[in-house]
């Protein structure tokens, strides 16, 4: 590459890249930036995007001068594509604003007043950047790597680079004035001053040919109908937590979005952003305080969000039928749930919960009152059953996603700040994790460890889905439509039997009625399941991945695109399922209230089992509940509330299977006249309290070959003797 290149020829061939340049297609050659230049100059399309890739097949050399010296070429294509697009003009725009309308009158007062040939200052030219409608953005090459904010040096400054990181902060989109237009009160001529910086110096004196020759001494006034402005946007973004070094902490960047870039993301978001790598100018008593030192900044061509834990894009092909009904094959429920922490053992029914909580049930809102879709779930247990592992887990597969702490996070840090913004000084509230994961997953690890003024915090945003904030003058309320996740560990480290259930978990109702499921995984020493616990440990420790089972578990980049699927579907309860969820809930309140146990049964109950009912509808891609869904939402509802049973082994037998669906039935039986059980009816109630029917069946016959009950020949009714 020589040392010196020639810009004028440079230009030549990027016209001619960009009118000859096409791709081969089964409908024979498409032109593909000849097509993009028609809709540009027929006011079809806005901005034009030059991928670096095409360019690199038709001449290497020029491809990489437009990497090392981004911003010169960035100004060639403008000049080339303004050359170009007269040629491809073929209709008139049928909509002016008003800078076309200003521009059209003042093309016409200068072909009045002033003769063509006549010399005029170039203050008084019409820019480039004022006639300009189009705005033009590179896009990286395919080889092109992506590269941390910390591996970003000073050899970078006027490259093209491409940076990873996630959005810490992200401003409202403003106006910046991109050209000033002045009119002389004397004279009336106009002057015009391009700005290419974050601040300019006005001019104040007309320096037209009248007020020279005449010196008058016009004074310029600033006409903002006649200006130029374009969207800004400034963006904060900071690198991965796995991209710091050891005993360092992350650092951020500052990235400058304009025209159509801006709005493309929102604090939170993991994105990949390609740009040219820039020095900020600063004037005044910022330069004399910075002395020689510079500040940096990213000045956007190309912003892509990202999945948090795959370099790929974000969701961005949704998933065929084929590969939807290759997932939904006989016993999906189940293989979906193996697939959510493989590598974990157990823990089936707290996984199938964690799988309704990322699809989520369906919101409701009706006249102005909002009833939440969205599950929260406890996960309580004994230390060591893999709940951090949980949450890391679905807080990777998530598509939005929070992780925090009980000790590392406070009210202010989950709800909002208030802050003052380094721009324009005022006042502004800086969101926390839950705003942050707004339409996504907030995961709290050791919720037990949070200060209760702190917890307080979440109770509005667990119910009601909002924020409301009454600080610095800001009365505001802010979205929060989040799932909660939270692990915690019981009182005493490790749950005591001998302790109630209340002195144990130790967390107040109005929060715990506030969880949708509430799990208790407890530690017990079993030999079987010990050993096959041990056994599925040492086999991921040593091969990295789990035990062979009988499917392969589905990857998370389909995982995550099936449940994106399924969040698009609205199911409804029908009306023939509504008295049967009634009756069910009436049941469970009479339960409660004969029971010694601590669950709170409320209204809150009645509406998680409708949420998970959704859910499940959901994961089926249905429109409509069923039966089934209804059943396995009780079910699920059911074990939570078995689990956080007291069992007592030292003290009693266990009961065998049988002897437990045995005392369901009888507790069915009325007391006086016939005690005759409905079959289906006794068959449902033991699925929902977490039998099988193979379990229920078994029980029939054993039962009734002890002659302890008689079941008629159509299977209908159960006669206790």
């Amino acid at each position: 590459m020589p040392a010196v290149r020639d810009y004028q020829s440079d230009k030549t061939q990027l016209k001619r890249f960009l009118t000859e340049f096409y791709t081969d297609s089964n409908n024979g050659k498409q032109f593909k930036y000849s097509k993009q230049l028609r809709d540009v100059a027929n006011r079809d399309q806005t901005s034009l995007t030059i991928d670096l890739s095409d360019l690199s097949q038709t001449d290497q050399d020029l491809s990489d001068a437009c990497i090392n010296n981004s911003k010169r070429y960035v100004d060639l294509f403008y000049e080339a594509v303004q050359e170009l697009l007269p040629e491809y003009k073929d209709k008139d725009s049928v909509h002016k604003d008003t800078l076309d309308v200003y521009i059209e009158h003042r093309l016409l007062a200068e072909q009045r007043l002033y003769p063509a040939d006549a010399p005029r200052a170039d203050r008084n030219r019409f820019p480039s950047e004022l006639l300009r409608r189009f705005e033009l953005y590179f896009k990286a090459p395919s080889n092109m790597k992506s590269v941390s904010v910390r591996q970003i040096k000073a050899r970078s400054i006027g490259n093209l680079v491409c940076v990873k990181g996630v959005v810490i902060r992200a401003t409202e989109v403003k106006p910046l004035l991109q050209v000033a237009t002045y009119t002389c009160d004397r004279c009336g001529a106009e002057t015009y001053q391009p700005i290419s910086s974050a601040s300019f110096m006005p001019i104040e004196m007309c320096q037209s040919q009248d007020c020279q020759v005449n010196k008058s001494g016009g004074r310029l006034c600033l006409q903002t109908r006649g200006s130029k402005f374009v969207k800004f946007q400034e963006i904060k973004i900071q690198e991965h937590s796995e991209q710091v070094p050891v005993g360092n902490i992350p650092r951020c960047i500052t990235v400058h979005a304009k025209g159509e870039n801006t709005r493309l993301c929102k604090p939170g978001d993991h994105v990949a952003i390609t740009g040219i790598f820039l020095p900020i100018l600063k004037t005044g008593f910022k330069q004399i305080s910075l002395g020689l030192l510079s500040d940096t900044f990213i000045d956007a061509h190309n912003i892509v969000r990202l999945n948090k834990s795959e370099d790929e894009e974000m969701l961005a092909d949704e998933l065929s039928e084929e590969e939807a009904a290759k997932i939904c094959e006989d016993d999906f429920y189940a293989k979906l749930t193996c697939s959510i922490a493989p590598e974990i053992y157990g823990h089936e029914d707290v996984k199938k919960a964690l799988l309704l909580l990322l699809v989520g049930g369906v919101d409701k809102n009706s006249r102005g009152m909002k009833i939440r879709g969205n599950l929260n779930v406890l996960l309580m247990g004994d230390p060591g059953v893999a709940k951090s592992q949980l949450l890391n887990y679905i807080d990777r597969l998530a598509v939005r996603s929070q992780y925090t702490t009980g000790r590392g996070s406070s009210g202010v840090g989950l709800t909002a700040s208030v802050m003052k913004d380094p721009i324009t000084g005022e006042m502004i509230l800086e969101g926390g994790s839950l705003v942050l994961a707004d339409q996504g997953i907030c995961c709290i690890d050791e919720f037990d460890k949070m200060l209760d003024q702190d917890r307080t915090a979440i109770h509005e945003v667990m119910e009601q889905q909002t924020i409301s904030i009454a600080k610095a003058g800001i009365m505001t309320s802010l979205n929060a439509r989040v799932s909660i996740l939270a692990a915690a560990n019981p009182a005493y480290g490790k749950y005591n039997p001998k302790k109630t259930i209340e002195q144990n978990i130790q967390l107040p109702a109005a929060l715990l009625s506030r969880f949708d499921l509430l799990w208790l995984i407890q530690d017990r020493p079993d030999k079987d399941s010990d050993l096959r616990l041990a056994q599925h440990i040492t086999y991921v420790h040593q091969h990295n991945v789990q035990p062979p089972t009988n499917f392969t578990p589905l990857d998370m980049k389909l995982m995550r695109r099936y449940i994106a699927l399924c969040r698009t579907k609205q199911p409804l309860v029908p009306q023939e399922l509504t008295d049967h969820i009634v009756s069910v809930y009436v049941e469970m309140r009479k339960e409660a209230r004969v029971s010694s146990d601590a669950t709170f049964t409320s209204a809150r109950t009645l509406l998680g089992i409708l949420r998970l009912s959704t859910a499940l509808a959901r994961l089926r891609l249905s429109s409509m509940v069923e039966r089934d869904d209804v059943n396995e939402a009780i079910r699920l509802m059911e074990m939570s509330k078995e689990s956080l049973k007291p069992r007592y082994e030292s003290m009693q037998r266990p009961k065998s299977t049988s002897d437990q669906i045995f005392a369901i039935v009888r507790e069915m039986a009325p007391l006086d006249g016939p005690r005759v059980v409905n079959f289906q009816e006794a068959m449902e109630k033991c699925t929902r309290k977490g039998f099988t029917p193979e379990m229920f069946n078994e029980c029939c016959k054993t039962y009734e070959d002890l002659n302890v009950w008689l079941i008629n020949n159509a299977r209908t009714k159960i006669t206790l003797i």
